[in-house]
């Protein structure tokens, strides 16, 4: 089980990131768009520079729905490893079918 702060933590990354994620791309474009004065980008750049770090994307770290384990994780379950090994011995993943010899 992963500390709680680590997942309040990640939990608050993800507010900070779906609340300013339209804000982040209308400036990203502005610096990606070559026909722009280049002041204009710059002042743009600035601008994004200036927002929360928190709030990008690439911050977010993926983690284990059921126990918080940030490594080892897949994307599709959305759980970890351990995890995954743990309900299917209970027999709770559909179509999961675990072997032992």
């Amino acid at each position: 089980m992963a500390k709680v702060s680590a997942i309040q933590k990640n939990q608050r990354r993800r507010k900070l990131v779906a609340r300013d994620a339209s804000k982040r791309a209308e400036l990203k474009a502005i610096t990606k768009n070559q026909e722009l004065p280049i002041e204009e980008r710059f002042r743009a750049t600035l601008k994004l520079a200036e927002m929360p770090r928190n709030g990008s994307k690439i911050r977010v770290r993926n983690r284990c729905e059921v126990t918080g384990r940030p490594r080892a994780f897949y994307r599709k379950l959305g759980m970890s490893r351990i995890a995954l090994r743990e309900l299917g011995s209970l027999a709770k993943v559909p179509g999961l079918v675990k072997s032992s010899w």
